[in-house]
């Protein structure tokens, strides 16, 4: 299998190009990706010599050098996204552009070289917030911040290719991602590196808000199964069934590094904050995915990794 995998070096991205080489050796991996500042080449050290595996900078928004790419590959792993809530709350432009723009370069490019399939990936935000219960895959998207709002444009755009035009196209959307190579502007990471500082961690509002977390090698295997086994023109939700407040989360990093609550600094809430995510994942389960990774061992790994990986990370910081 020949593979294209947009945004490789950001952190799914190089987790599941990871995964990918040490699973199927023989897969060749083409990574296009753009090194904006959560894009970080370190994190893919380990198999930049591997012959299998090839790099190339550019802009999913460049035509001709996406087709360029395109043309020599059969499956497509789509990942690059602009994907900071905050970021996109500020300015919502380059979100619109590199979400919405970028990934109909992809498949216009994908349709044109007769892509075998396109697996665009995608979030929980699309769906919005939800007090009780949770959102099925047919939910309607009522998506609430500018970067949701660009995620659900993109879905929707890969949804109407294969409407379309018959293209391949399989969607995923998943929840909370957490572990190593993540950018230290997400919970976990941020919290984590701040403590191991020695400085506070800031919680919107009262830190009731409440999201389903993810091991990240736990997404990047349902997206490999997905990418063998799944149906063209189907919607996949996928989570890992761990719903916890920021503050529980906070309180368990907290106990992890050994600190105490006067390390935490309640901020004001972020505007349009959802108040709670929650996916029924119940379709890909009975499809024969399950995630593998308990909550609180996979925390404990994250953390660990961070501790004993300060060299990647200071430089982002600082």
């Amino acid at each position: 299998m020949k593979l294209l995998v947009t945004g490789g070096c950001g952190f799914i991205g190089s987790n599941f190009i990871l995964h990918i080489m040490k699973k199927y050796p023989d897969y060749k991996i083409v990574n296009l990706d753009k090194l904006t500042y959560a894009g970080n080449p370190d994190n893919l050290k380990e198999i930049e010599n591997n012959p299998n595996y090839s790099f190339v900078k550019g802009d999913i928004c460049d035509p001709s050098l996406v087709h360029k790419v395109m043309n020599n590959v059969d499956h497509v792993v789509h990942f690059a996204a602009e994907s900071h809530v905050d970021r996109s709350i500020e300015d919502g432009s380059v979100f619109v552009k590199t979400n919405v723009l970028g990934t109909h370069t992809l498949l216009q490019s994908a349709l044109e070289c007769k892509i075998k399939r396109f697996i665009h990936i995608s979030t929980d935000e699309v769906y919005g917030s939800i007090e009780s219960g949770s959102f099925k895959e047919t939910d309607i998207l009522t998506p609430s911040s500018p970067y949701s709002s660009s995620k659900a444009g993109s879905d929707l755009l890969a949804q109407s290719y294969y409407i379309t035009y018959g293209l391949p196209v399989i969607i995923t959307r998943c929840t909370n991602n957490f572990g190593p190579y993540q950018y230290p502007e997400k919970l976990i990471p941020l919290f984590t590196t701040n403590l191991l500082e020695n400085r506070k961690v800031p919680i919107y509002g009262t830190g009731t808000n409440i999201r389903d977390w993810i091991y990240v090698l736990d997404h990047c295997k349902a997206v490999d199964f997905i990418l063998h086994s799944g149906i063209d023109g189907e919607i996949y939700n996928v989570g890992g069934g761990n719903e916890k407040t920021n503050i529980e989360i906070t309180r368990k990093i907290l106990e992890l590094l050994g600190k105490d609550e006067s390390m935490i600094e309640y901020v004001k809430d972020r505007q349009g904050h959802d108040f709670r995510y929650s996916l029924d994942c119940s379709k890909l389960k009975e499809f024969g995915w399950e995630p593998e990774y308990s909550f609180e061992e996979a925390l404990e790994e994250t953390v660990k990794w961070y501790i004993e990986n300060k060299r990647w990370w200071e430089k982002l910081k600082h």
